[in-house]
């Protein structure tokens, strides 16, 4: 079992619309981020490139990586123009080349990329933890991002597709995860 975390979306676009939880989130994130890199677990960044004029834009300020959750050199980092991280992108040709089996999951946006990036890890035989609150989204026509966030960790994803735990539990479980 060799374990990485992939962190989903967390753009300059995003993180300044103001994400449900953003403090919580960036602090979430950043304490999954850093604990990896102690322990020597792989960090894999995707982005997204929602294509010309859309505010994720590729090349664009929108489209970077968020400051407090940046990258460090040496870690990958895969572009994608889908809602998977999977589609078209080389991710599972490089997890299956690192023989990797367990995907530590968190971004954004709860309902849109982290869902089918979840669901297609799962479909692909990934383990998939998802820490809770280390995803997010906004409100929306039906749904608040509160109502989202919890039904998804809660209700769609937890038992099915991922295991969705506390942040602390993961933390200390990742002291036990091999490393890649």
């Amino acid at each position: 079992m060799n374990t990485v975390v992939l962190i989903v979306d967390v753009q300059n676009a995003l993180m300044e619309a103001h994400p449900f939880r953003e403090e919580e989130l960036t602090d979430n994130l950043k304490a999954i981020i850093h604990n990896a890199r102690q322990r020597g677990l792989e960090v894999v960044y995707v982005r997204h490139d929602g294509g010309e004029g859309d505010e994720l834009a590729l090349g664009t300020r929108g489209w970077q990586i968020f400051d407090a959750t940046a990258l460090q050199e040496g870690e990958r980092i895969f572009e994608k123009c889908y809602n998977s991280a999977f589609k078209d992108t080389g991710l599972e040709e490089y997890l299956k080349e690192k023989k990797i089996t367990d995907i530590i999951l968190g971004g954004l946006q709860t309902e849109y990329c982290i869902d089918a990036t979840c669901k297609s890890a799962f479909e692909r035989g990934f383990h998939v933890w998802i820490p809770a609150h280390t995803t997010s989204t906004f409100d929306n026509d039906y749904f608040t991002a509160e109502q989202l966030t919890e039904y998804f960790e809660k209700k769609m994803w937890d038992g099915r597709y991922a295991d969705v735990r506390p942040m602390e539990e993961i933390i200390e479980k990742m002291k036990n995860f091999p490393i890649s």
